[in-house]
């Protein structure tokens, strides 16, 4: 069996965590992460194992220290077994970069979120201040008494990662973070393994894990942030494409020779949609006397934000639900076309946008309903995602352990 060791973070516990040492032990360790707390006989129920042979995997997990015995299991005849579970203090580290926000959370084993703690960032400032402000809450965390230390971390950041380096590539709204090697150096700080990828891949496989897509193999998770990206998930897996950058739809052209963007094209749809878009044309809206609920918004705190333009709608402005319409309607266009090219059988809609609500996805239905096939979408669902805030360090700790639950 493959064993690493990594030392404490910080003068922290030291922590050993022990690989599966087969394909076998692994499937078991991930149906308990998925399923929680197992007996031998149901676990023996979805493994093609033998019972002995299953005794033999289950006896070494338990001598790893990864799993251990959880009283004992409901009867199905005869004498009964011992549940098992994986090992209570197991401890992963979630983190959530977004362009103006970081998520830090806690999970154990099962990625149930034990702590969570966010705080405005600006991405802009660059990866070292950065991440001294994600050490800063991971320590919060740690020193709360949620964890001695942690296993192992999963990261996201709001632009293209290399995913086997960990490294991100030609980041649009990143300056200084083009290859910076962001799994070496917080494997180094944090002690632990650490998985690095794109944000709106981590929120796919957070709702995957515990939302709004537990049942679907082939999805589209949309993340409608300061800008806009999609995660693509086939059949169970998240596809990245061959230099990672495959879901980054917010720079697809919806108008030709449009606004200029920021990654250097014009009319991508992040130039018209997303935060940064949303918040500009509603102050612009204002400044022309077009709303007054969002003149009176401004003057008050001299910025507009996408939430602005939420509370505007939801009070009735008319300006407040065009410009959300008008945003739905593009992000709709362009959702469009991945569902005629790809078929997914769910589009879930994440994101800090989201707080606009069924205002924006019912443009974003009535677009892709509209302009799609309807063999395509016929039975297609295009929903709010579930879990907030949580989807991406939830994503994250999922994909940290997917590693971690793997063979060496």
């Amino acid at each position: 069996m493959s064993v690493y060791a990594e030392d404490g973070w910080r003068g922290g516990v030291r922590r050993m965590t022990a690989r599966p040492a087969n394909a076998h032990q692994a499937r078991l360790l991930h149906l308990l992460r998925d399923q929680g707390p197992n007996s031998r006989a149901q676990l023996g129920d979805q493994v093609d194992l033998s019972r002995s042979k299953l005794a033999v995997e289950v006896d070494r997990l338990l001598e790893t220290g990864l799993v251990v015995a959880d009283g004992l299991a409901a009867s199905r005849g005869g004498r009964r077994s011992h549940n098992i579970r994986l090992a209570p203090t197991l401890r992963f580290l979630g983190v959530d970069i977004g362009a103006t926000s970081v998520d830090v959370a806690v999970t154990n084993a099962e990625l149930e979120v034990l702590g969570h703690l966010t705080q405005p960032m600006d991405v802009r400032e660059g990866p070292v201040a950065v991440f001294e402000q994600v050490l800063a809450l991971a320590a919060k965390l740690k020193d709360s008494g949620l964890a001695e230390g942690f296993d192992g971390a999963g990261i996201g950041v709001p632009g293209p990662v290399r995913f086997p380096e960990g490294v991100p590539v030609a980041p649009p709204i990143m300056p200084g973070w083009d290859g910076f090697p962001v799994r070496e150096a917080l494997s180094q700080e944090l002690g632990c393994p650490v998985m690095v990828d794109n944000d709106v891949n981590l929120m796919a496989l957070g709702e995957q894990h515990a939302g709004v897509a537990r049942t679907s193999q082939d999805f589209l998770c949309v993340k409608i942030g300061t800008g806009i990206g999609c995660g693509i998930v086939v059949g169970g897996a998240v596809y990245r494409g061959t230099t990672g950058s495959a879901g980054d739809i917010g720079h697809i052209q919806v108008e030709p020779d449009g606004r200029r963007c920021a990654c250097g094209n014009a009319g991508c749809l992040e130039a018209y949609f997303g935060g940064a878009a949303l918040a500009r044309d509603a102050e612009d809206a204002a400044r022309e006397g077009r709303s007054t609920a969002l003149a009176d918004r401004l003057a008050a705190a001299g910025t507009l934000a996408a939430s602005d333009v939420s509370v505007a709608a939801s009070a009735g402005d008319a300006t407040a639900l065009e410009l959300i319409k008008a945003g739905g309607t593009r992000t709709g266009q362009v959702i469009a076309g991945l569902v005629s090219f790809f078929n997914p059988g769910l589009v879930v809609i994440g994101g800090g946008v989201t707080g606009l609500g069924h205002t924006l996805l019912a443009a974003i239905r009535t677009q892709v309903y509209h302009q799609s096939l309807p063999l395509a979408t016929g039975n297609l669902p295009i929903v709010l995602g579930e879990l907030g805030p949580l989807a991406g360090v939830t994503g994250a700790a999922r994909l940290i352990s997917d590693h971690l639950f793997s063979p060496a």
